[in-house]
């Protein structure tokens, strides 16, 4: 992994298909080796098991990133990545959630010349110009279908965070996952 290159957490694969088709090594954090095969599939070169093995130390044994794009909703998991940035790298956080603030330690900021960055996703410019990319990229989203009449089940499985794709609701569909049939 060269330092002009990004760590996304697995949560949002958009960022993955994109980061990986915009030509970037690609390294995935997640949680548990079953994420892996996921992970790959969606166009990671590397993939660290935050349970397994230090976040940190596994990205700076890849020569450190340039970006890492924190997407989790958990601040607690995006302080300590700060360490795994080259120099000069930039933390972008796209997610939010708890009532614990990122903690950040000036020291590496100052001798590291690292910064921390936080941008807001969902508007219809950002996406149009995803739909663009993704359209001339080949990047098809990844989904899951569940019948009209399971429409309150699917609903309580996204408010349960038990969703791992988009949710699509059709007429007499079985539920499962694909990669945009």
């Amino acid at each position: 992994m060269t330092n002009s290159d990004p760590a996304i957490h697995l949560r949002k694969c958009r960022w993955l298909q994109f980061a990986r088709r915009m030509g970037f090594q690609v390294a995935a954090i997640a949680r548990g080796p079953e994420k892996e095969s996921l992970a790959k599939k969606l166009g990671a070169h590397h993939y660290i098991d935050s349970d397994a093995q230090d976040p940190v130390a596994a990205l700076q044994a890849l020569g450190g990133a340039r970006v890492i794009l924190a997407t989790a909703a958990n601040s607690k998991s995006m302080s300590p990545l700060l360490g795994g940035l080259a120099p000069r790298g930039q933390l972008v956080v796209a997610g939010a959630g708890g009532d614990d603030p990122i903690s950040v330690n000036p020291v590496p900021l100052l001798f590291g010349m690292r910064s921390v960055a936080g941008t807001m996703t969902g508007s219809s410019i950002d996406a149009e110009d995803a739909l663009s990319f993704s359209s001339l990229q080949g990047i098809r989203p990844m989904i899951e279908t569940v019948p009209l009449a399971n429409a309150a089940e699917a609903y309580g499985s996204m408010l349960r965070n038990e969703a791992r794709f988009r949710m699509v609701l059709r007429r007499h569909a079985s539920r499962q996952a694909n990669a945009g049939r």
